[in-house]
């Protein structure tokens, strides 16, 4: 699998197509094994320890990873057939990652109807949005090229405080130093002690906006209204959450050269194209609720009218 939040995800994608095509399919990676419980089709254990790489794999008659390098440097080295999926991602393939994976299993592995659906299911006892004022916002990424102004996450989420929203950050341990004055605006930061206690908290809360992160796509595969901020459009085309109802936001083009575009991104993207986007998700979601409470009324009034008949019959 990987070492990675997002990359897990979307690797489930060719786990769940290829276990509903009667493959047997084992998986190994630490946060896809954190994540467990929200697979319940797929057997899932945590990587093997590296000298017991080589007898944990020889019962299997393939191996893939997402990356050569990791999680496991030394794979190739260690089995006969190992299948990386760089050219799935680098390769002249088109859509998200969920999409490219999807792909690959219908034209690589043959695998008819196969679907971007990678089978995450919720605990019992959550409830999808239950706290549908609280917003999510997650202000940090993996690297530093990928992290928007610490200070215009801190506007929006005063601005979405004024319209009387809950707002809360979403912070790893170590990235709590960079967040010190958070209290003094009074917003909150839970402390969250694992992955499948935040993939719960995620998963009860209303709205998400963050960085091109892992969480990101975890909070789209868990169907919560997702902004999503990219410092480039090629890398979105790629790399934007594929499940859900969410809206990539980007800095504005006018700037000439890739260079300065990556050196100037967290300038031009302004918190009003943040707040836009966010806008956009409510209305599309506030539509698509109407929707389904119309779909719902007219099958109800249908099947009054259906009994109706049936008791003059």
């Amino acid at each position: 699998m990987s070492n990675a939040i997002g990359d897990s995800l979307v690797c489930m994608v060719i786990v769940q197509n290829l276990i509903r095509n009667g493959i047997d399919v084992t998986v190994f990676g630490a946060p896809a094994h954190a994540l467990r419980a929200w697979f319940p089709d797929a057997r899932i254990l945590p990587l093997p320890h590296v000298s017991k790489i080589k007898e944990t794999f020889a019962q299997f008659e393939a191996v893939f990873q997402m990356q050569p390098e990791q999680p496991l440097p030394t794979l190739t080295d260690m089995h006969d057939r190992v299948i990386t999926l760089h050219d799935v991602e680098y390769g002249n393939r088109q859509g998200s990652m969920a999409e490219r994976f999807m792909h690959y299993c219908r034209d690589e592995l043959g695998i008819s109807g196969a679907t971007s659906h990678n089978g995450m299911t919720a605990l019992k006892g959550l409830v999808h949005r239950r706290h549908a004022n609280r917003v999510i916002i997650h202000p940090e990424a993996s690297t530093g090229d990928k992290r928007w102004l610490p200070a215009r996450f801190m506007k929006v989420a005063s601005q979405l405080k004024a319209r009387g929203l809950e707002v809360v950050f979403i912070l790893a341990p170590h990235e709590r130093e960079r967040w010190r004055d958070l209290r003094q605006q009074g917003i909150a930061a839970p402390r969250i002690h694992d992955l499948s206690e935040l993939a719960g908290y995620v998963y009860e809360s209303g709205w998400f906006i963050g960085n091109d992160s892992g969480i990101g796509h975890l909070a789209s595969n868990l169907g919560i209204p997702s902004v999503s901020v990219f410092r480039r459009r090629n890398v979105s085309e790629k790399w934007r959450p594929a499940w859900g109802n969410v809206e990539v936001v980007l800095p504005w083009q006018w700037v000439p050269s890739a260079f300065l575009k990556n050196k100037w991104w967290r300038h031009t993207l302004t918190c009003a194209r943040v707040l836009a986007g966010f806008d956009r998700i409510v209305r599309r979601q506030t539509l698509g609720v109407h929707r389904v409470e119309e779909v719902e009324r007219h099958e109800s009034r249908a099947s009054v009218a259906q009994l109706e008949v049936e008791t003059l019959r």
